[in-house]
């Protein structure tokens, strides 16, 4: 490995065991002691690797020797032994390398979800309704929390578009590569003649802002409130609970009117216009940094096709990585989105060492 790298994995053990040695002793007071402990939990699963990689290296050496001196059988299954850990080592080595790149700031972010039907009429809105519940379902497998935003149902059961916040660890890294269209292709119920339609729906994933990210003033926000209304535009309150939140000078339109509550619509909306005001700021730092772009696995781009939902042949292929899984079903069950995601992961950061290295 290079020196560099090696003098920088000692600079982290080191902190590592001073951070052991300060957590294990007295005097530390709350705000102090759960600061250090979180560093001492970022840096643990590197000295996990580190160690890992030092324990082949020096089996290596043992196995190296044994090769040299021992008797023929010994010699045999020695080497045998030493050319299956040398074909280790390479990827012992990368995943050291991998836990020194630089952190995405947003991946321990929650995130805000929004699928929305595209091209395709009713059929792409049913497909928007499929995805939406797709990652209902992946959030549950996964221990995180799943709470409903907003929704815009049609009247055979699709969604023109339906948003959602999922609560818990490593949520935006997890999904940050799901923006983009999503395209299926398959026959309609609907399709008396059985031919196969395509139709798309649109996702984005957005890391959830706090407050003291984005700075809103109040000069430069339009709320408006309405009543509330569902398919068919029929009115399903008496209220004005519904609210519209204009951002005036992006032009960015927030509507919200899930809850039977203003105050609690209101609430979502800023929720939901603030990670989207975070999510331009983090694009336009993106583009700044337009030769990092080509280290990426996509660019979050919503215009950008990411993947195709082949029903009738069983697939899902995602283009960016070039991955194809004969399991729809199990992809749509949230149960085989793992696969999908660990491979662009796995790209990314093979990615954005290539880049660091060249």
């Amino acid at each position: 490995m290079e020196a560099g790298l090696e003098s920088r994995l000692q600079q982290l053990l080191r902190r590592h065991a001073e951070l052991r040695d300060a957590l294990s002793g007295r005097g530390l007071g709350g705000a102090e002691f759960a600061k250090l402990s979180k560093e001492f939990s970022e840096l643990s699963p590197i000295v996990e690797e580190v160690d890992a990689l030092g324990r082949a290296r020096e089996e290596l050496a043992s196995l190296a020797e044994m090769a040299r001196s021992a008797d023929s059988d010994l010699k045999a299954l020695a080497e045998e032994e030493l050319q299956t850990l040398r074909e280790r080592l390479p990827d012992l080595e990368n995943r050291v390398r991998f836990c020194l790149l630089p952190k995405d700031a947003d991946d321990e972010r929650n995130a805000i979800l929004e699928v929305r039907a595209g091209t395709g009429g009713e059929e792409a809105a049913l497909f928007a309704a499929e995805l939406f519940r797709m990652y209902q379902r992946y959030a549950a497998l996964r221990g995180w929390r799943f709470e409903l935003l907003d929704l815009s149902e049609t009247g055979l059961g699709g969604f023109k578009e339906a948003s959602a916040s999922i609560t818990g660890r490593g949520v935006f890294e997890r999904l940050k590569f799901e923006s983009g269209v999503h395209r299926v292709q398959r026959v309609p119920e609907t399709e008396a003649g059985g031919r196969i339609h395509t139709s798309a729906a649109t996702v984005a994933v957005l890391p959830e802002a706090e407050e003291v990210d984005v700075r809103i003033d109040d000069k430069d926000l339009r709320i408006d409130v309405f009543r509330a209304s569902g398919p068919g535009g029929q009115s399903v309150n008496t209220t004005d609970s519904a609210v519209r939140i204009t951002h005036l000078p992006t032009g960015l339109i927030v509507i919200r009117q899930d809850e039977k509550s203003q105050h609690k619509n209101k609430a979502r909306a800023m929720k939901v216009l603030r990670s989207r005001l975070y999510e331009m700021e983090r694009q336009a730092l993106d583009t700044a940094r337009a030769a990092d772009r080509k280290s990426q696995v996509g660019t979050g781009d919503r215009s950008e096709r990411i993947r195709t939902y082949n029903f009738p042949q069983g697939r899902v292929t995602d283009h960016r990585v070039n991955l194809t899984l004969y399991k729809i079903d199990k992809v749509m069950s949230g149960e085989a989105l793992d696969e999908i995601i660990d491979a662009l992961l796995a790209e990314d950061r093979a990615a954005r060492l290539a880049a660091v290295e060249g």
